[in-house]
């Protein structure tokens, strides 16, 4: 039997090198058990100084000590939800990748989705460089999207245009860090557990059938 789920439409501010989004990724999909999840997925740059051949973490100038609690805090999550996870060593320039995932949407969702999924675990799980676009042309691939979608990813401006436009709603909506989930008139940021974003969920559903 199938199940006739309520629509649950949301937008989520994201990047591909930002490890609390990966693991925010794997939270909300969950949500699917109760959901059709309708996400209007807002790609953000976080860090477009660093440069596509991949830099060490150590580049990023956190504070050693801070990141190291970070990574700590990020490991045990990781290990406690079953959400495999090879150690952040590394960074990268994610605008590439940021740019083919718009142009993926065009694809179809089911393309959109398979190539989402290879990027988060190809630089989470395998630690593989999405900065590089030899790289992002062998996902592509991988998720049946054609080579001319791939190459207008980087080409067209009217991609370019999109990112832009996903900054200007961050900046719109006060959105200063990603993660962050947009249920209705309720933004979570950061590392929200999944009971969190089912509470915003039913608080969503049922204010909209008031």
């Amino acid at each position: 039997m199938v199940l006739n789920l309520p629509e649950l439409k949301l937008t989520v501010f994201s990047d591909y090198i930002c490890p609390f989004c990966y693991v925010g990724h794997h939270r909300l999909m969950r949500l699917r058990d109760s959901y059709d999840l309708k996400i209007n997925w807002c790609f953000i740059e976080i860090h477009p100084e660093t440069s596509p051949e991949g830099e060490p973490v150590a580049s990023l100038e956190y504070p050693s000590e801070q990141w190291n609690q970070l990574m700590h805090n990020l490991e045990a999550v990781a290990e406690e939800e079953g959400i495999a996870m090879a150690e952040h060593s590394f960074t990268t320039n994610s605008k590439d990748a940021l740019l083919l995932s718009e142009a993926a949407r065009e694809q179809g969702r089911e393309k959109f989705y398979d190539l989402h999924e290879k990027l988060f675990a190809a630089f989470f799980v395998d630690s593989r460089n999405i900065g590089d676009r030899n790289i992002l042309r062998e996902l592509a691939a991988d998720s049946g999207i054609d080579n001319e979608a791939v190459e207008s990813a980087w080409q067209d401006e009217k991609y370019q245009q999109r990112i832009l436009s996903n900054y200007h709603a961050a900046r719109q909506h006060e959105i200063q860090a990603v993660p962050t989930f947009i249920f209705g008139e309720r933004k979570l940021t950061g590392v929200v557990t999944e009971d969190v974003m089912r509470s915003a969920a039913r608080d969503m559903i049922n204010s909209s059938t008031d």
